[in-house]
């Protein structure tokens, strides 16, 4: 099974005149995007996430701000993340369950390989948990 990693996109520009960070056509996205979507604005006491997917891949990115995602894999692993540089993305494989805390600035974009279906999601912890038990 395929666990979350880090990708750095290239870093283009100086301090002077800004940067731009690109990835073409799968050079470090290992999927085809299907939907993009973001977050921001975030309270810091509120925990976003809270699930896990059976199909969708998705790349984490701290635009602007902190995020700190917490993983736990389907055979109990944990790993924990920090997103704080927006060059930086986090890879997340499907069936990790996955939770989220930002910084109130924070800006996160979400790159999905999949279109929106209630039904790729694993929403309760004791479902994940049993799913991934065998029972």
């Amino acid at each position: 099974m395929t666990k979350p990693y880090l990708i750095e996109f290239k870093k283009l520009g100086t301090s002077e005149i800004g940067y731009i960070s690109v990835s073409e056509n799968k050079q470090q996205i290992p999927f085809n995007c299907e939907r993009v979507f973001w977050t921001y604005y975030t309270p810091e006491e509120v925990v976003r996430g809270r699930h896990a997917h059976y199909k969708t891949e998705q790349v984490l990115i701290a635009l602007a701000g902190r995020i700190i995602v917490n993983i736990e894999m389907p055979d109990g692993e944990k790993m924990i993340f920090t997103l704080d540089k927006p060059n930086v993305g986090l890879y997340v494989p499907p069936h990790c369950w996955h939770t989220m805390q930002y910084s109130h600035s924070c800006v996160q974009l979400v790159l999905a390989s999949s279109k929106y279906d209630e039904s790729d999601y694993i929403r309760k912890y004791e479902d994940f948990k049993q799913h991934y038990s065998g029972k």
